[in-house]
């Protein structure tokens, strides 16, 4: 089978995974259903941002985020010692351990791992710079699913 072909193929597996539930990561880890979003989590995270699904970054990364929350990427993300505790445990909990996310990204972003590269090459740089797309980080912006953990290709709608 044909490199581009396989790709095709792992990417309508993953698709068809994902609708019916499982987010990826999840069906990397041994095809177990997909951990509901730990609800302080989604309340602090998602103010802000989407509440990115802890497999997506190994756990040394969202240990360095947890711990330089006063500065989260250019922003003042102070939460108080229990609730902060509470998330820290939860995300290293649940943190990436499959092989594609256990290479820590540059600077621990989700956006700049292999993978997430790898997942995007189609994408061009003036699409990512659309208004209302802003950034690889705002994956809502054509994810349609993304705040449930969805990113299966077949809910992307990538805005003009």
């Amino acid at each position: 089978m044909s490199l581009r072909l396989h790709s095709r193929v792992h990417r309508v597996l993953f698709g068809l995974i994902a609708a019916i539930g499982v987010s990826h990561a999840a069906m990397a880890e041994g095809h177990k259903r997909a951990e509901p979003l730990l609800p302080k989590y989604q309340q602090e995270c998602a103010a802000c941002h989407v509440a990115y699904p802890p497999g997506l970054l190994p756990a040394a990364s969202w240990q360095r985020v947890m711990n330089n929350l006063p500065h989260h990427y250019g922003t003042d993300a102070s939460l108080d010692p229990a609730t902060l505790k509470e998330i820290g445990t939860w995300l290293n909990a649940n943190a990436g351990t499959y092989k594609r996310v256990r290479e820590v990204p540059p600077q621990d972003r989700i956006t700049r791992s292999a993978w997430f590269i790898r997942q995007h090459d189609e994408v061009s740089a003036a699409t990512w710079k659309r208004p209302a797309v802003k950034s690889a980080s705002n994956c809502i912006a054509c994810h349609t699913g993304a705040n449930q953990g969805d990113f299966s290709e077949h809910n992307v709608r990538i805005p003009r």
